[in-house]
Order: structure tokens, then C-alpha cells, then sequence
């Protein structure tokens, strides 16, 4: 019995311990005075950004003469962002990665394009409520493991549950391409590189699920086989197929296979995706740059190389956003501005990097028509910062809507800043 009141109550002070979701927005909103930074690469200093019913309605400067709606806001002084977007994201998928039963981020299987990623959400993750206050407001939730790892969704970041949060259900699939070489670690005494003997049958494996799937969809089956009733919207080129690759030779034959199949597709990773300008240019394809808070892969790569990966791709015209998957990768979600920072002091400029966090990825996402950037008749989805929302010293917010709900800025860290805070002031 003992044992059964402490879990419910810890059980309550974990409920206690989330923000409640916003309610919808019931008047119109005006901020005027603010450096608006549009995500489209404009800036529009002294500016009057208006919503109302969760979609903007006006974006321009402060001094046209225009009735402001319900609540003026003046943010002068401060800065106006649209929300960031996570791409390729475990964020809350696993809660304590040390313990097994909060970890619903793979399935067993090889091929499992018929895995939601999404009911697995967890909407009331403290984590989820921690990379708000640095901007991120939107994710896209991806599962990971096997060759097919499973469908992503499109999620806003204060909802009551995964039904709430959902923007884009089964938004695309993700594949993670065979590697070329495979490595020894270094607890083997004797770690090395060597060639994939399995790489090309591995190939021709995912050759063959596709290709049965498209004859197994030609058919009229007795009996549904879920698996392959998945591939339908993927094969008719109503979902994207998003792509794990790196190396030069993986991302060339990702791309072959692609074709030949008929995918639409984006690169994700794309370590050495600059040797492969021409291929990527010549079918339009996007690159999601891994996370560049890392190290380089290859001893005779610039030490620097990951920093400004994103800007060799871009200065050649290539559609680039950033992901954050590896280590702590959903802790490390609140660092997404960061990444975007990094790439300004590698040779972007401010508003090129805030794409690669915005509109870049929304395109990519194939939800430009209603995120990414402050536009008339998009989702009222951005937020105030007191400076440079890419600077670790800028980005502090005052207030942030999601689809025009004013949603809490509070989280557990916040709570215990204040807390000590207190304690120690004297």
C-alpha cells in the first residue's frame, strides 16, 4: 500500500511538473517596434507584425497607418522570429535514456514503414517544455532503427497529447542507407575500417521491398499486408522519403536509387554531400546537415569542416536545413539556434543561417504554406527575443505563440533558477 501512494504521488508531482497548453487565441495580437527577422532572408527594422484566429494578418512596417488588433505588444528594442523547426527528431521519444520503459524511439524490424512515430509522442515530456524558451516550437518526430526506420509526424510543442499536437500526420519515411565501411570500436583493442562485403546485397534488398511492394499495391490482394499498404502514398510520390547518407558513395547511390524507384527524397547527414553538387542540383535535392557541434569524420577533413558544411552547400544553391540527431539528442534540441549561430561565424550570413531553422526546413518539410517564415496567412508561430536569437547571450524570450496561443515559457529549470535564486540573492 505504502509503495503505492508514493508512486501515485510522485505520478502527480510529474502531471504538476508540466505547463498546461495555451488555450486558443481569442483577440487579435499586434507587436509593433520590434526588428522583425522574416525567415525568408528580409528584415524589417520598427516593424508591426499583427494575428488573429492563429494566422497572421499583416506584416510590415510600424508606421503604416493601419488599426492595430486587440493587444499592442511594444517589443522596441527586441527581435521577432518565426518559430525554429527540429527536423529528424527523437524529442519525446525518450524521456531518461537510462531507463528502458521511456524509450519508445525504435521498433523491432528491419522495414517498417508502417511504424508512427507519433503515437509514441509524449506530448507532457519535460524535455519537449525545456527547448521551447530558446525558440523551437515545432519538430519533426522521426523513429530510428532498421533499414526503414518508420513514418515521421509534424508536431507543434504544447499540446495536451499526440493527437493535439499533430500539424502534419505521417509527414514521410525515414531509410537509413547501408554503410559503405563498417568500424571495429575501440574496445576491441584493434578497432579498424574496413569495406562492407554486404553493402550491394543490402542494396538489392531495399530494391527488392520496393519493388514488391509496387506489385503487391498493382494487385488486389485477399488480404491486406500493412507493411506494404504503407508504401502507397510513398511510391506515388504523396510522401517523402528522407535518406541517412553520408559518404560520397552512399549519397550517389541513394540518389540512383531514388530514381529508379521514383522517390522524392531528401539527403539527411550529408557529410561529404559537396562532392556531389552536380548530382544533388541536377535532381533538386535537399540537405538536412547533420549536427554541426561535431567533430570531423576524416583525419585530413579542416578542423572546422562540420562548422561550415551547411555554407558550401549553400553558397552552390543547394536547399540546406540543419538536424541535431546523435548524442543527448534530445536534450540537445534547445541548441538547434545554436547550430544556426555556428554556421554565421563560419561564413553565413544572419538571416541565410536563420533559413537553415525556418523557411529552409518548412520547404523541405513540404509545410512552407503555413511555417518557416512571417508572412500574411501563415501560422502565427514565432516569438519575441530580447536580442539575436541565434547568440547563446541573445536568445531570451519574452513571450512566444504557437498558431497564436500565447503558450508558458516555464519549465522545470526555470522553476529551480527561481528557486535558488531566491535562496541565494542575500
Amino acid at each position: 500500500m505504502k509503495h503505492f501512494i508514493y508512486i501515485f504521488l510522485l505520478s502527480c508531482s510529474i502531471m504538476l511538473a508540466q505547463q498546461t497548453p495555451a488555450p486558443n487565441q481569442t483577440q487579435g495580437i499586434s507587436i509593433e517596434g520590434a526588428t522583425a527577422h522574416l525567415g525568408n532572408g528580409e528584415v524589417i527594422e520598427n516593424s508591426l507584425v499583427m494575428f488573429e484566429n492563429g494566422k497572421i494578418t499583416f506584416v510590415g512596417s510600424a508606421y503604416a497607418k493601419i488599426a492595430r488588433t486587440g493587444t499592442v505588444i511594444n517589443a522596441s528594442g527586441k527581435h521577432i522570429y518565426p518559430g525554429f523547426i527540429a527536423t529528424n527528431s527523437t524529442l519525446g521519444l525518450i524521456e531518461i535514456g537510462a531507463v528502458r520503459a521511456t524509450n519508445d524511439q525504435a521498433e523491432i524490424g528491419n522495414f517498417k514503414p508502417h511504424i508512427r512515430s507519433l503515437i509514441a509522442y509524449n506530448a507532457e515530456s519535460k524535455i519537449v517544455e525545456s527547448v521551447r524558451p530558446n525558440g523551437v516550437l515545432t519538430a519533426q518526430i522521426t523513429p530510428r532503427g532498421g533499414r526503414i526506420a518508420g513514418s515521421s509526424s509534424i508536431v507543434q510543442l504544447d499540446a495536451w497529447n499526440w493527437e493535439d499536437a499533430s500539424i502534419k500526420t505521417d509527414d514521410a519515411i525515414h531509410i537509413n542507407w547501408p554503410r559503405t565501411f563498417t568500424r571495429t570500436g575501440w574496445w576491441t583493442g584493434n578497432p579498424e575500417t574496413k569495406p562492407n562485403k554486404d553493402y550491394q546485397k543490402q542494396i538489392d534488398e531495399m530494391n527488392t521491398f520496393f519493388n514488391e511492394a509496387r506489385n503487391y499495391l498493382k494487385g488486389n490482394p485477399s488480404e491486406k499486408n500493412i507493411v506494404f499498404e504503407s508504401m502507397k502514398e510513398v511510391l506515388a510520390k504523396n510522401k517523402k522519403v528522407f535518406i541517412n547518407a553520408n559518404d560520397e558513395k552512399q549519397i550517389i547511390d541513394a540518389v540512383t536509387f531514388a530514381q529508379n524507384q521514383g522517390l522524392d527524397i531528401a539527403i539527411v547527414g550529408g557529410y561529404e554531400a559537396p562532392k556531389t553538387i552536380d548530382l544533388l542540383k541536377k535532381h533538386t535535392i535537399p540537405v538536412l546537415v547533420q549536427r554541426i557541434h561535431s567533430s570531423p569524420d576524416n583525419e585530413d577533413d579542416d578542423y572546422d569542416y562540420p562548422y561550415k558544411l551547411a555554407q558550401l552547400l549553400n553558397e552552390k544553391g543547394i536547399l540546406v536545413g540543419l538536424e541535431g540527431s546523435g548524442s543527448m539528442e534530445q536534450m540537445n534540441t534547445r541548441n538547434l539556434p545554436f547550430y544556426a549561430g555556428t554556421c554565421v561565424a563560419h561564413g553565413m550570413s544572419k538571416e541565410d543561417a536563420l533559413k537553415l531553422i525556418t523557411s529552409n526546413t518548412a520547404k523541405i518539410l513540404g509545410m512552407d504554406t503555413t511555417l518557416g517564415s512571417l508572412e500574411v496567412g501563415k501560422d502565427a508561430t514565432l516569438f519575441i527575443s530580447n536580442g539575436d536569437a541565434l547568440e547563446m547571450m541573445g536568445n531570451s524570450l519574452t513571450k512566444a505563440y504557437i498558431q497564436g496561443r500565447d503558450i508558458s515559457l516555464e519549465t522545470h529549470q526555470t522553476k529551480l533558477w527561481k528557486r535558488y535564486s531566491d535562496k541565494y540573492k542575500n
